[in-house]
């Protein structure tokens, strides 16, 4: 399960995030279990500190932290592809990831500290993927927004698990939409993904 929760706060608020997502909670009858999330998204704008007890958090708990980089929205523009010293915010963010993500590799190379990079944008994927070699990418954007999982073979290059992609709307209001069935579009969504894993 995913907890796409975008947390970020100063590093004691982000302590207790941690704990609510993937940890537990001292009680006065015991610990209290959190949500017992698999992975969760976390927003990194607050700077290192702030992220570190996430990253911290899902190493103990096995579990995945995919930091913000490049999302999916139109908006994201507006900070993202700031100037921030001589390069855009998003490779900034991607650098982070990277940092973050040097001590916490599998025995595959993947890192259990991944990036948010949205479908939406799939020219930086190249760019991004030199950025953090070890991250897995989290894919939003695919379907409702417009991606095509035929553009995203960068993220998939180091290795068949370094790119997870989220079809939310796209599968949910299939019945809304096309008067069709949600589970008839997540195994459409399943088959289009699995043939692009064979092209890459």
């Amino acid at each position: 399960m995913l907890a796409d929760g975008k947390r970020g706060d100063v590093p004691v608020t982000a302590s207790a995030y941690a704990q609510a997502l993937v940890g537990e909670t001292d009680g006065p009858f015991g610990p209290v279990p959190g949500f017992g999330a698999d992975a969760f998204t976390a927003n990194p704008l607050l700077g290192g500190d702030a992220i570190e007890p996430l990253v911290d958090a899902a190493a103990a708990a096995g579990a995945g932290c995919f930091l913000l980089v490049n999302t999916s929205n139109p908006g994201a523009a507006d900070l993202q592809d700031l100037d921030a010293g001589g390069r855009p915010l998003h490779e900034r963010l991607a650098q982070l990831v990277d940092v973050f993500g040097t001590d916490h590799r599998g025995d595959c190379g993947l890192s259990h500290v991944g990036a948010v990079c949205g479908a939406t944008r799939p020219e930086r994927l190249q760019r991004l993927r030199t950025l953090m070699p070890h991250a897995i990418f989290l894919l939003p954007g695919v379907g409702a927004q417009g991606g095509s999982a035929d553009a995203l073979g960068p993220a998939f290059a180091p290795h068949p698990a370094a790119g997870l992609v989220a079809a939310s709307r796209s599968i949910v209001n299939a019945h809304a939409d096309r008067g069709g069935d949600p589970a008839a579009a997540a195994a459409a969504a399943a088959d289009e993904l699995r043939a692009l894993a064979w092209r890459v």
